[in-house]
């Protein structure tokens, strides 16, 4: 493998803002945030909308992950409550 060619592969927690499930595995992701596991060590924190912890596929429970609040937007436009 050439050297200075390659992103750098390293251990990262990914965390579902819906749930608030972490969990740890590897990638070339370079966030800015940072979070300290139950081992003590400090991982780089990369936050997202959905994973399989809260995806209805996964789960069988339909839910609406409404971020930037479309949902509310729609709702209030077209009268539905």
């Amino acid at each position: 493998m050439k050297k200075g060619i390659h992103p750098d592969y390293r251990d990262v927690v990914f965390q579902d803002i819906s749930t608030g499930v972490t969990f740890l595995t590897r990638s070339t992701m370079k966030p800015k945030d940072t979070t300290v596991l139950s081992d003590g060590k400090e991982y780089p924190l990369v936050k997202v909308e959905v994973s399989s912890q809260s995806h209805p596929f996964y789960t069988g429970k339909q839910k609406i992950v409404d971020t930037a609040g479309r949902v509310d937007r729609f709702r209030r436009k077209y009268g539905l409550s």
